[in-house]
């Protein structure tokens, strides 16, 4: 199951939802002016003139997970090699076999 929250009280306590090991976080991150060239709706213009409210990253909070399982930093890693990331970890945690 996929679940976004910006918050870390709410991954906290979905990952408490779960036993041990079965909860995998992946932080999905890259700098915010990376994300604002990257929105093809003009999301992020809108918010910045106040047009949406709450818009996380912008006008509402985005709290960082302190120890996630798993990083993505699309800035850096193409599709392919994220992709290759979480599959490589999914194998060394016994979850998909080589």
């Amino acid at each position: 199951m996929t679940r976004f929250s910006p918050y870390k009280k709410d991954r906290e306590r979905a990952r408490n939802l779960n036993e041990k090991g079965d909860f995998i976080e992946v932080f999905v991150t890259a700098p915010l002016s990376i994300c604002e060239k990257r929105d093809p709706k003009g999301l992020y213009k809108k918010a910045r003139q106040g047009v949406i409210p709450e818009f996380t990253g912008i006008s509402a909070p985005y709290e960082e997970p302190d120890n996630p399982e798993i990083t993505i930093e699309t800035d850096k890693l193409d599709v392919q090699q994220a992709v290759d990331k979480i599959i490589d970890y999914f194998k060394q945690k016994g979850i998909l076999f080589k």
